[in-house]
């Protein structure tokens, strides 16, 4: 049996599903694959799993954070990494499950997250860039390494500093020294994607938003907006948060704010299984809900 197994694709599939049932007969461990999980308080827009629906299984890396941190993908890079040990070492299997691409793959492949070289240049630079705010900061690295910039929150200024220490101080881009990185992976890992025909897949996004709203979205946005995290903050960034900003800060109607974060959502599922497609190795099952026990019938034969 591999020692990792790894559950991704588009959201709302029924990962979370799953991995409980999985993590049942396999004797299993569940690690949170979804960055924006990892926040205290975002608890109904990121669809977090309630202790009544962990049913006894074990769940880690959620709630970590407050909405007002950030939160790097080296850092859960690392966190995941000594959970998987952690879990390893008491006989039981790790079950990494979510939708966040990059941060998955940076758990599984060989990525390297380098410092900025700590020379008098670096400081000097570093002296520089105090002088701008944390935007100024994000767009000059856009154009200095647009991929690099990406992977990183404006608010994160630490990093943005590293990365555009790296390339002031050698000319090499932070994100070609990772590209040149081989992305061996590290574990026995079962890479087990959830795929379903997009219209029901669309359908069932559209009624979880609906659900979500009932459950009290709008509040649960709304008690951190009365918290001032900031509109650019982190976590804040999650579809279901940011439409909803809008609409607190008179942008939009409400209406109009939750058809937004449905067409967000949508999108992003399409985005996820582009990526997931194109970035990893992944064995596809296809999701039937109305049988779904076949569906993990099918896919706990693969362990035998």
């Amino acid at each position: 049996m591999s020692d990792l197994i790894c559950i991704v694709g588009p959201t709302a599939v029924g990962k979370t599903k799953l991995s409980i049932e999985l993590a049942k007969s396999l004797n299993g461990e569940i690690i949170n694959g979804d960055a924006m999980q990892i926040y205290r308080g975002l608890d109904i827009g990121t669809a977090k799993i309630t202790p009544a629906e962990m049913d006894g299984i074990p769940h880690h890396l959620i709630d970590e954070k407050n909405p007002a941190e950030t939160y790097s993908v080296a850092e859960f890079q690392t966190a995941v990494r000594q959970k998987i040990e952690d879990i390893k070492s008491r006989k039981k299997l790790p079950i990494l499950v979510g939708g966040t691409g990059l941060y998955v793959k940076s758990v599984l492949y060989d990525y390297e997250f380098g410092d900025a070289p700590g020379d008098g240049q670096s400081k000097t630079i570093s002296n520089e860039n105090d002088a701008l705010n944390n935007e100024e900061l994000h767009a000059k690295l856009m154009a200095i390494d647009p991929e690099e910039a990406q992977n990183l929150h404006p608010n994160n200024r630490r990093r943005v500093l590293r990365a555009l220490e790296i390339f002031e101080t050698s000319g090499v881009r932070k994100s070609a020294t990772i590209a040149k990185q081989e992305r061996k992976l590290l574990y026995d890992v079962q890479l087990i994607g959830l795929t379903d025909e997009r219209k029901a897949l669309y359908a069932r996004i559209n009624a979880r938003v609906d659900t979500m709203i009932k459950a009290g979205l709008v509040d649960e946005v709304r008690s951190l907006y009365e918290l001032n995290i900031p509109r650019n903050a982190q976590s804040v960034q999650a579809i279901g948060y940011k439409e909803l900003y809008a609409y607190f800060d008179g942008e939009t109607s409400r209406e109009a704010a939750i058809e937004l974060i449905k067409r967000n959502s949508r999108r992003l599922a399409k985005r996820q299984y582009t990526w997931f497609r194109n970035q990893m190795d992944v064995t596809w099952f296809h999701v039937d809900v109305d049988h779904f026990g076949q569906t993990v019938s099918a896919i706990s034969k693969t362990f035998d």
